[in-house]
């Protein structure tokens, strides 16, 4: 029965069944979250994590059917690393090795030259969250004091049971999509702790709503443009007869346009975790904040003008689980850069194994280092600064909007398209016109510096 209905809906909608599925079962999170928060509230942990196990698993197999074994045997090895190896450098590397290897054999035995919404979606979320839990537990064995603030926040004081794992695990708003959280938070839950009304459930349905509202506006704009903007277009004759100026605009819109699919899904998900109260952040500046698992800032992600501001507002907590677990504890290399690239090299694997991964996050980081430089030189030069601050600002933010989302489009292109052939088939036909633009930005920023550096200014920066 079930079958037949979804298939119409999805055939109504102009989506795959399997997004419709997937978008299905975050919704479901809200009826979810509205069961605990009336019938478990009080409950004890084992009860709350049964439900949060049976209710992740049958979504689960809505979506993917048989091959829920994939996350039930990671789930459980290493649930087994931690009680049988424990608070070891071991056990980290063991859990670190065993899932990632199991999420790229998962990449490598499915993968295809489209987008795909199966198995391997999730598990990439659950790969670092099973990551997460290792370091977590062996953070808990070191003293405090080797600790940093938020390592001490997230550290384990005893090893989890196998239900409370399975409960983290499959937690109905952050298994699919994410986001990231804590074991530690996921115990703060189960406690009651996460409320702004002590012992009692917290008061976060209008804050979940309003979520759930941002987010269906960002699935409603996804839905309505996204046929407009499909990106088979890139491949097709029609788009490289257009003129060049033609060709970028419609990077441009395309990649606003895409960008659509994961913030609705993110931000709806969100809602779930307001809604369950593991949103909850506490008090700041006398009002309760409910953006713990807040993996958009999306009136940043609008206005930015700035790569940095865009990248920092867009997934957020998965940039905060690899700036905690990757970047921060790569310091004993001694070098900033060395550990940036290897933190995008990473990223680059966790995503999967096409080419397209390797070509947008390279260029994530050649992008970034440029705008840094660009940002010292508007900074020291006094010309810049007040060009930056005068009455013309607001038609330079234009500019800077263009080009903003003109070169966010631009690496996107590899990481939609994921092959070889059908990137550079693109880039070719653009003239690969964003590795142009910062490289000769790289080359000239040197010669820029002394143009509109005084020589003064020039000298006590190269002494700071």
């Amino acid at each position: 029965m079930a079958a037949p209905l979804l298939a119409n809906l999805s055939e109504s909608l102009g989506s795959p069944e399997p997004a419709v599925r997937l978008m299905l079962s975050i919704l479901i999170g809200y009826p979810c979250a509205l069961v605990y928060r009336k019938y478990l509230f009080y409950q004890t942990a084992t009860v709350i994590n049964l439900f949060h196990a049976i209710s992740g698993l049958a979504l689960a197999a809505f979506n993917f059917g048989p091959q829920i074994y994939h996350s039930a045997v990671c789930v459980l090895v290493q649930f087994l690393m931690m009680r049988l190896m424990g608070r070891t450098i071991t056990t980290v590397l063991s859990s670190f090795t065993f899932q990632m290897v199991y999420l790229l054999a998962g990449y490598y035995c499915t993968a295809t030259e489209e987008y795909d919404i199966k198995w391997t979606m999730p598990h990439c979320v659950l790969t670092l969250k099973l990551v997460g839990l290792s370091f977590d537990y062996y953070d808990g064995g070191k003293e405090p004091s080797q600790l940093s603030e938020e390592q001490k926040k997230a550290a384990l004081p005893s090893v989890p049971s196998l239900l409370e794992v399975c409960g983290f695990s499959y937690f109905y708003g952050g298994f699919l999509v994410g986001p990231q959280f804590t074991l530690r938070s996921y115990q703060k839950l189960l406690a009651g702790e996460l409320t702004d009304s002590p012992g009692k459930p917290p008061n976060s349905v209008t804050p979940a709503m309003k979520r759930f509202a941002l987010g269906f506006l960002c699935l409603t704009i996804y839905t309505i443009f996204s046929p407009y903007y499909p990106d088979s277009y890139f491949l097709t004759d029609e788009y490289e007869a257009q003129p060049f100026w033609y060709r970028c605009v419609f990077v441009l819109i395309w990649a606003k346009v895409i960008l659509y699919k994961y913030v609705s899904c993110w931000v709806i998900a969100e809602g779930v975790c307001i809604l369950s109260g593991l949103g909850y952040n506490g008090v700041v500046d006398g009002e309760h904040r409910w953006d713990a698992c807040a993996n958009m800032k999306v009136w940043v992600f609008e206005t930015a003008p700035l790569f940095g501001g865009t990248i920092s507002s867009f997934n957020i907590n998965t940039n905060a689980w690899v700036a905690r677990h990757v970047f921060k504890r790569l310091k004993f290399l001694g070098n900033k850069t060395l550990s940036h690239v290897t933190t995008l090299l990473f990223l680059t694997v966790w995503h999967g194994l096409h080419s397209g991964y390797l070509l947008c996050f390279s260029m994530e980081f050649f992008i970034i280092t440029v705008e840094r430089q660009a940002l010292a030189l508007v900074k020291d030069s006094p010309l810049l600064t007040k060009l930056a601050n005068s009455p013309l600002y607001p038609l330079i933010y234009l500019v800077q909007q263009f080009f903003h989302w003109l070169f966010m489009g631009y690496p996107l292109v590899p990481f939609c398209l994921f092959t070889f052939d059908k990137w550079l088939k693109v880039y070719s036909s653009i003239y690969f016109c964003g590795h142009v633009f910062f490289l000769v930005a790289y080359l000239a920023m040197p010669h820029l510096r002394k143009a509109l550096v005084p020589k003064k200014e020039r000298s006590e920066i190269k002494q700071d």
